[in-house]
């Protein structure tokens, strides 16, 4: 029988768990108000990945001198290098510039094959076996998500055969962020989890601070623009991840996991809040579909 404390921090690493999605849902809108579209530019991409990062570097440095935190072990460092290009850098940059060219509700559907993709780059990076029934469902989400730009290349009059362009920067984005994902989790049980993306972060810093500095733009740039830098550079790149990782801890891997299946379509949902896009039938369809194929795919993982 559950004691009472044990079924708090369950709870509670749940409800924290919902948080950290919620904070990442917000992302995709929020990066587009960031970069604006090709049509009305605002903050540019590289900008908005480098900016992110030195924000979040800086509140780092600060949270690492407070606890007093150790310095990682030298054999840690490589895979923290590695999460500096696919988390720091690799995502937020090709994400950057992909919603420059489509929406935010659009970036949603491909995005939601993150949690497949990673237990595929686990498998293969980390020589860990997968049933037959996950890569089947991981070929069929993938099919899916071709599907969806195909639909919407023809209704954009590209032609019935038209790949979005932006759409293979979404998928370079979801590998890359698999990618930083898994080596991150490598070291979170020695290095502790909060301290992984500040070591992150922090070790941006040298690159981030002056390429901020030099990429600072000269031209009038929306309150908007800035509100969505802000947000992920303090709450994507950084605070989202203190909830994230404290559910998981509380509330359990497995189960607090499970709550990024809602970030889709809370993606969805602030993209139209924010940026007043439609909430489009199609690609919530779309969207519960590649969401069906990740539950699947994951009992087979």
């Amino acid at each position: 029988m559950n004691t009472p404390s044990s079924h708090r921090d369950r709870t509670l690493g749940l409800w924290l768990g919902v948080l950290g999605v919620a904070i990442f849902a917000v992302t995709l809108p929020a990066t587009r108000l960031a970069t604006g579209t090709s049509e009305q530019p605002q903050l540019s991409p590289w900008f908005v990945t480098v900016g992110r990062a030195a924000l979040a570097g800086l509140l780092s440095a600060v949270f690492l001198l407070a606890t007093r935190s150790p310095r990682p072990q030298p054999q840690q460092w490589r895979h923290l290098g590695w999460a500096v290009l696919g988390n720091a850098l690799g995502y937020p940059l090709l994400l950057a510039f992909a919603l420059r060219s489509v929406t935010a509700s659009h970036a949603a559907v491909v995005t939601a094959l993150l949690p497949l993709v990673t237990a595929a780059v686990a498998a293969l990076v980390l020589h860990q076996r997968a049933r037959l029934g996950f890569w089947l469902f991981a070929v069929l989400g993938s099919l899916l998500v071709v599907a969806f730009s195909l639909l919407r290349g023809w209704q954009q009059g590209h032609g019935l055969f038209s790949l979005e362009a932006a759409d293979a920067l979404l998928v370079g984005a979801v590998v890359a962020a698999s990618v930083g994902y898994i080596h991150g989790a490598r070291i979170t049980p020695a290095l502790g989890a909060e301290r992984v993306i500040c070591w992150v972060c922090l070790m941006a810093l040298p690159v981030s601070l002056p390429a901020t500095l030099w990429l600072w733009p000269s031209h009038p740039v929306a309150p908007s623009a800035w509100g969505g830098f802000l947000y992920v550079g303090v709450f994507s790149m950084w605070a989202g991840f203190f909830a994230w990782y404290r559910g998981l801890a509380l509330g359990g891997a497995l189960r607090v996991s499970q709550t990024q299946l809602l970030q889709p379509f809370l993606s969805i949902l602030a993209a139209a809040l924010l940026l007043g896009e439609s909430l489009d039938l199609v690609t919530l369809g779309f969207a519960v579909a590649v969401v069906a194929t990740v539950v699947a795919g994951k009992r087979f993982s």
